[in-house]
């Protein structure tokens, strides 16, 4: 096997491999062999059918065989040889092969680059932290307060309000005829709630017990089922009954009905759990902020192949929002050339993170451990909650939905390790400014490349 490079361009190499006639031919008879010693010809006993019969029989099977093993051979030579460190799967082409001839080929490798690692304890950080303030513990409390808070029927005769509870049937009609999925019986609405098609609830403000009405509604144009969307409807609905909310007492039996042992104890629980969000949101924060500068001091060269299958990602994913017309009125104003430039930057700079903290976590032996792959399950699993088991068990059957967790971990322990070394400083906002938004993360640029 004869290997020239032809190439030799920052992360590009090429060589040209030629795979001499002999060595085919030989691997091809021995192949054939093989071949004749398991089949069954009429006539012949096995391993002792003539070359001729083989080669006229099997032989372009098996010289296609061979000619793909020797462009793997090639491929494994060319790395070992010449002591690469491809980025992606080499492309092999084959530039002239005759039968009975030489075997030329073209090897296309783009190579990982060398790493230089920046010196982490000199990058400064800013960690915003906020506190708990306990009138948003007082809050979450009421709203847990109304979901078990129950209903009891208006004493006195009057016309609904907002905030009472009407108890109906109703039945949907379009152009007069009942369409699927729009009647209900013995229906508790909130009045107020906003939990009905806009325009419903307000239209049967001043009701009472016993009256019959017909409202006139306009499905909103984004509206789940497309036969309904933008179209207007009217609702026969009967009152039968009207209620209000009990009175709820936020007292210790409260706090066992959701399995605390007294008040103060749950107002600590949902005090914790605030706590919780708040962090998770400074950390996010505070990892790009540490992604940023990472991303502004690691400038070297990356491969392109790596890039283009990030973009393509990306690309993917704005397409499938397109159709679903979920795109931001920012990328809604872009021209297609300006979305593609835009994109393919921060699929850049995913990759060049990706190598980047990848190569941090194989110098430190970072790994992700089967305890760290229980917990982000968990997180999974309560992220849906009353689906908790089926959630679980889509898991546990799909490996390979399992393995993605992988990589964000992976992600995550290496920015922690940084962080470690670098120089982080608090500081105290509002729980406000704490939960704002980062535009640019919501664009999917808040993290690396797996």
């Amino acid at each position: 096997m004869q290997v020239t490079e032809t190439l030799s361009e920052e992360l590009k190499r090429e060589y040209t491999v030629v795979v001499p006639a002999d060595s085919l031919n030989e691997k091809t008879e021995s192949r054939l062999q093989e071949v004749g010693s398991q089949v069954r010809i009429p006539g012949f006993r096995p391993g002792k059918v003539p070359m001729s019969l083989l080669k006229k029989r099997f032989g372009a099977h098996v010289m296609g065989e061979v000619l793909e093993q020797a462009a793997q051979d090639a491929v494994q030579s060319v790395i070992k040889d010449n002591e690469l460190r491809p980025a992606l799967q080499p492309k092999v082409e084959i530039s002239e092969y005759e039968p009975e001839g030489d075997l030329n080929l073209t090897v296309a490798v783009e190579l990982l680059p060398e790493i230089e690692l920046p010196d982490f304890s000199a990058i400064a950080i800013e960690r915003e932290v906020a506190e708990v303030p306990e009138a948003e513990v007082d809050q979450s409390l009421e709203r847990l307060a109304n979901a078990r808070r129950g209903s009891e029927p208006v004493a006195e005769t009057r016309p609904a309000q907002s905030g009472d509870i009407l108890v109906i049937d109703f039945v949907g009609k379009k152009d007069g005829e009942p369409f699927p999925g729009g009647a209900a019986e013995d229906y508790s609405l909130e009045l107020g709630s906003n939990t009905f098609i806009p325009g419903f609830e307000d239209a049967l403000i001043g009701v009472s017990v016993g009256e019959e009405k017909e409202v006139a509604i306009t499905f909103p144009e984004d509206y789940g089922a497309e036969d309904l969307a933008g179209q207007a409807v009217t609702f026969d609905v009967t009152v039968k009954e009207l209620r209000q909310p009990a009175p709820l007492a936020i007292d210790d039996e409260l706090a066992k009905s959701f399995g605390r042992e007294s008040l103060d104890d749950l107002k600590q629980a949902i005090r914790d759990q605030i706590a919780q969000e708040y962090t998770r949101a400074s950390r996010e924060k505070t990892k790009r902020r540490l992604l940023d500068k990472l991303s502004d001091q690691f400038t070297q060269t990356v491969p392109e192949g790596l890039v283009a299958v990030e973009f393509d990602g990306i690309w993917k994913q704005l397409e499938q929002a397109r159709e679903r017309d979920q795109l931001d009125d920012e990328d809604k104003a872009k021209s297609e050339d300006e979305l593609r430039a835009e994109y393919r930057a921060i699929a850049e700079r995913r990759v060049r993170l990706g190598l980047l903290l990848a190569r941090v976590g194989e110098d430190n032996k970072v790994t992700v451990t089967q305890e760290d792959m229980n917990a982000a399950l968990g997180e999974q699993v309560r992220s849906f909650p009353g689906q908790e088991q089926a959630v679980l068990s889509y898991y546990r059957q799909n490996p390979d939905a399992m393995e993605e967790l992988r990589p964000p971990i992976f992600e995550n322990k290496v920015v922690d390790y940084i962080l470690e070394l670098a120089q982080v400083t608090d500081r105290t906002v509002s729980p406000e400014e704490l939960m704002k938004p980062d535009p640019d993360a919501e664009k999917g640029d808040d993290g690396a490349a797996a």
